[in-house]
């Protein structure tokens, strides 16, 4: 399987009409994929955007003809019930014609606090991602489904338009537990570290062998690598804090407040910044050494992100792909 290569719909930076539009843009580029984040609340007051994903997904759909669809990563245990979330993927496969992947994980504080259900413990977290995922496969059977489990209540259920086949479904793991738990659940791995021991491992577990792995890579270009330095710094400095605190942070006050001694060198030293287009390529590679076979890149800002489209991402686009050989 030769690597693949996607464009991210950050949502969290970009209103909806702008998303749907550089999500053509893309499409025309020659992206193979495109994934959207799923948030309520941006990272950062400075991102400033937060749309609702599957509008803006569902218009995405309508607009292109050919690219991938992938919510990358939905929560379907808090914010939204698994059997609405089961709902929408069936539409969205629908509308797409086959190109969407439902991708689920257990969420993060910031996106699913803000229903007043509190936020539970990781494990808890995992327990109900598991019981939310047997609950959508069900669902996307077409047949009438009532659950009475630890978490969860569905009552004489159906979705009433499911795709032949149902919606592939790709499950964000970060370790040896939530592998052996998720890769006899899942179709494809997501994951946010280049982890090639995790890659090997859930091939070893996942019933069906080898399957996609999706990852994703955050860069800044402009041509100016200043410029591209202090808008990673200003937008995306949350990134540094790693998966156990961006999980467990509510508020973008507390993103900033847990980020306020991360400096522009600090965001450049772990973010690709500037006009160099072989630098920007190379932030791929790590990916595709530990054995992913799907790549997603993050265009950091908004302001910046037509003219990436316009100027660069076509030829960053060759030379990722020639990385991957």
């Amino acid at each position: 399987m030769s690597a693949r290569f996607g464009y991210t719909l950050m949502t969290e930076q970009s209103g909806p009409l702008d998303l749907v539009r550089y999500a053509t843009a893309a499409e025309r580029i020659g992206f193979d994929f495109e994934v959207s984040s799923d948030h309520y609340s941006p990272w950062l007051t400075s991102q400033g955007h937060a749309p609702y994903a599957w509008t803006v997904l569902g218009a995405v759909a309508q607009a292109t003809e050919r690219v991938e669809l992938m919510t990358y990563v939905t929560c379907p245990t808090i914010r939204y019930h698994p059997a609405v979330v089961a709902q929408k993927a069936a539409t969205l496969q629908l509308l797409s014609e086959g190109r969407f992947t439902l991708g689920l994980g257990s969420g993060e504080s910031l996106n699913e606090h803000v229903v007043g259900d509190g936020w539970p413990s990781v494990h808890e977290r995992q327990d109900m991602l598991e019981e939310a995922v047997t609950i959508i496969r069900e669902l996307h059977t077409g047949e009438l489904v009532t659950w009475e489990g630890d978490h969860f209540r569905v009552d004489s259920a159906r979705v009433w338009d499911v795709p032949d086949g149902g919606v592939p479904i790709a499950l964000a793991v970060s370790g040896e537990q939530s592998v052996e738990r998720f890769a006899p659940l899942g179709d494809h791995l997501v994951a946010v570290e280049p982890d090639a021991e995790l890659v090997a491992d859930w091939d070893a577990r996942h019933p069906g062998g080898a399957s996609r792995k999706i990852g994703q890579v955050p860069i800044s270009w402009d041509p100016d690598r200043d410029v591209a330095i202090e808008r990673a710094h200003e937008q995306f400095r949350w990134f540094a804090g790693g998966w156990s605190v961006n999980a467990d942070l509510p508020t973008p006050a507390g993103f900033a407040g847990a980020t306020q001694f991360v400096r522009p060198e600090d965001v450049a030293h772990s973010i690709a910044c500037g006009p160099d287009l072989d630098e920007l390529a190379a932030s791929v590679v790590p990916f595709l050494e530990a054995g992913f076979t799907d790549v997603a890149l993050v265009q950091i800002g908004d302001v910046a992100q037509q003219r990436f489209l316009d100027e660069a991402a076509g030829p960053l686009l060759e030379k990722v792909r020639a990385l991957a050989g």
